[in-house]
């Protein structure tokens, strides 16, 4: 699976602080096989974010394209609008599973905005701006990725006893 990664921080963008989530996301998925093919930092500006978003799935850059930061309530939190804007069809049940899995470990799980959604043939799912967050969220929703994006890439195959069905991919 081809992986690119957007971070959201003003600061890191000015070089002011170092992401961490970026490469901690990309050691986490290549342990899994997926290659991170592309990475890079902007700020948290509605039109840059959107631009971003547009640009690589349009040009199908990457199966699965991540964000992580911009996912709370702060004024300059806006990657979820700008992923909405983005999006054709949005998943509802991948935030909802990050945000539960969260709430186990967090009562601030609940502020998290986080949305996922399909351009083209790419999935595009938001994570939190920490390295812990990004990563456990996810690990929360991992298990269906794949099957997530053989569907959007066509795959006709009937899966849905996936996890019972030990011929399922």
């Amino acid at each position: 699976m081809r992986v690119a990664i957007l971070t959201l921080s003003d600061k890191g963008s000015r070089g002011e602080r170092v992401d961490q989530s970026g490469p901690a996301l990309s050691a986490w998925l290549a342990e899994r096989g997926a290659q991170t093919v592309h990475a890079q930092i902007i700020p948290d500006e509605h039109d840059q974010i959107v631009a971003v978003l547009t640009e690589w799935a349009d040009a199908d850059l990457a199966d699965l394209i991540l964000t992580t930061g911009g996912t709370g309530v702060s004024p300059r939190d806006v990657t979820p609008e700008a992923t909405m804007q983005v999006t054709q069809r949005l998943i509802p049940g991948i935030g909802e599973l990050m945000r539960l899995k969260s709430l186990e470990k967090t009562p601030m799980a609940s502020l998290s905005r986080a949305v996922a959604g399909i351009r083209g043939q790419s999935l595009i799912i938001n994570l939190p701006g920490s390295p812990k967050g990004a990563v456990e969220n996810l690990a929360a929703v991992w298990q269906v990725i794949g099957h997530a994006v053989e569907k959007i890439r066509g795959g006709q195959e009937d899966c849905g006893d996936r996890f019972t069905n030990p011929t399922c991919p």
